[in-house]
């Protein structure tokens, strides 16, 4: 887990009522809590390389979506972004069709693809009726807040 995945975390905490979220992978471990009225805490056992991370400070407007993620060279294109760290999954189940391909028509409000975040899946819907031109992300891979998920043409 990297320092990104991490302030994704605080993000998710800040933006909640959740109060705690607790990771395990590859044998680290970090776990975010905030406690009411005090900011966001980070702990991680001394055995692990996370525990050589820095202070967490607490969040602030520096943890808006990464620059990387905006749409500067396209901005007649809506982007659908990840509201939320997790697993992106193009169909509702492992073999099934994607619920859209490049070139769909969409409508407002209309399942694109689901989010896994903690064991629950997140169904993210369109903002936009148009046309996809672009899926911005391989099928079952982590994706990060704010992350562009799918490209779509407005329709006029």
């Amino acid at each position: 887990m990297d320092l990104k995945e991490i302030k994704s975390l605080i993000q998710l905490l800040e933006e909640t009522d959740l109060t705690e979220i607790e990771i395990e992978e590859h044998g680290r471990r970090i776990r975010v809590r905030k406690e009411q009225g005090q900011t966001v805490s980070l702990s991680a056992p001394l055995h692990t390389e996370a525990a050589a991370l820095p202070a967490v400070s607490p969040v602030s407007q520096a943890l808006q979506p990464q620059q990387e993620f905006s749409n500067e060279t396209e901005p007649h294109l809506a982007v659908i972004h990840s509201p939320i760290v997790g697993t992106f999954y193009r169909a509702h189940t492992q073999g099934a069709e994607p619920y859209v391909q490049v070139g769909d028509l969409v409508k407002k409000g209309q399942i694109l693809c689901i989010v896994e975040a903690m064991k629950l899946m997140n169904e993210i819907e369109s903002d936009h009726d148009g046309t996809v031109v672009a899926v911005c992300v391989e099928d079952k891979s982590s994706v990060e807040f704010g992350q562009p998920l799918f490209k779509i043409e407005p329709a006029q």
